[in-house]
């Protein structure tokens, strides 16, 4: 698999990485043994970028992750992220907190080092040359490799760049979620790679998308823009209409979705999650995929400005 440059400091990330947060949260149940597979499965096929968080499970997503990467540790990378107050889900970047974080999140992985740590969300209480300062005695400790932001905004990347090299931000990017774009200009101006997480819209261009009849209140999805009563069929209606271009082009929906987050920028790379080892070695197979300038043009026309109703709740 393509081998793309998220930033001049030397992070780099195969074409695909895996995005783990389904394996602990958001999707309804979970199984470990297959969720293990799964992880596994992605890395015989070349992944070597797998992403968690805190906030999957509060370390109970990073303890299976680490389970899964220990027989093959030194052959990838991992990123985690800090930011969140278990309950509540508020931001909180407070010194002392992200510290306490980063010490769990090193224990809970099983590493002596992790290898991209992110600011989960934007604090406004704290300034982000304060976070950034302490994510840097990680990195100065050896205990981290390098910095990302994630959920966050042009202005506090440029200061938080300042400060400490930035290698990386972490946001959701999409055929559906298109707000991300107004960022490529400062991430250009400093080198920084782009993570793009929910590459699937949370699945609506997974083309398994299911009636909204059918997601129970443990998922969350059922409290975002695209699947509220007023918008899913408009919804339903433009992923047929890909659906229809892959067929054309004899891949899938999902496989298409994800060639074209590669398409975009040669510094993106997709992070979609599975459970299913066979759906991970489906996402992967998108790597070999190259859409031409007629099939981008189609997908323009048939969603000019991502999904209807936004990606929030």
């Amino acid at each position: 698999m393509e081998t793309r440059t998220l930033r001049q400091q030397g992070l780099t990330a195969t074409a695909i990485g895996y995005g783990s947060m389904g394996t602990a949260v958001g999707y309804g149940a979970t199984d470990d043994t297959e969720s293990i597979a799964a992880i596994r499965r992605a890395h015989e096929l070349g992944t070597t970028h797998f992403d968690t968080a805190e906030m999957y499970g509060w370390g109970e997503g990073e303890k299976l992750l680490g389970t899964a990467l220990a027989p093959i540790r030194d052959e990838v990378t991992i990123a985690t992220k800090f930011g969140l107050t278990p309950g509540t889900y508020a931001p909180n970047s407070q010194p002392d907190h992200i510290r306490e974080v980063v010490d769990g999140s090193l224990r809970n992985l099983g590493v002596d080092h992790i290898d991209v740590l992110y600011q989960h969300f934007k604090d406004p209480a704290v300034p982000i040359e304060e976070v950034v300062g302490v994510m840097k005695e990680f990195v100065d400790a050896g205990k981290v490799r390098f910095l990302g932001l994630s959920n966050t905004d042009g202005d506090s990347i440029r200061r938080a760049d300042a400060v400490h090299p930035i290698s990386v931000l972490q946001a959701e990017y999409s055929i559906f979620a298109r707000e991300t774009e107004t960022l490529f200009p400062v991430l250009e101006d400093l080198g920084i790679g782009l993570v793009a997480y929910s590459p699937l819209a949370r699945g609506f261009l997974s083309g398994a998308v299911q009636p909204r009849s059918a997601y129970d209140e443990s998922d969350f999805r059922q409290r975002i823009g695209w699947w509220a009563p007023e918008h899913f069929d408009a919804n339903v209606h433009v992923a047929d209409k890909l659906a229809r271009l892959a067929t054309e082009r004899d891949t899938t929906l999902s496989q298409l979705s994800l060639a074209w987050l590669l398409a975009q920028k040669p510094y993106i790379v997709p992070i979609p999650g599975s459970r299913n080892p066979d759906r991970v070695a489906h996402n992967i197979a998108a790597a070999d995929l190259t859409l031409t300038d007629t099939d981008l043009s189609r997908v323009a026309e048939i969603a000019p400005t991502g999904g209807f109703g936004g990606r929030g709740a």
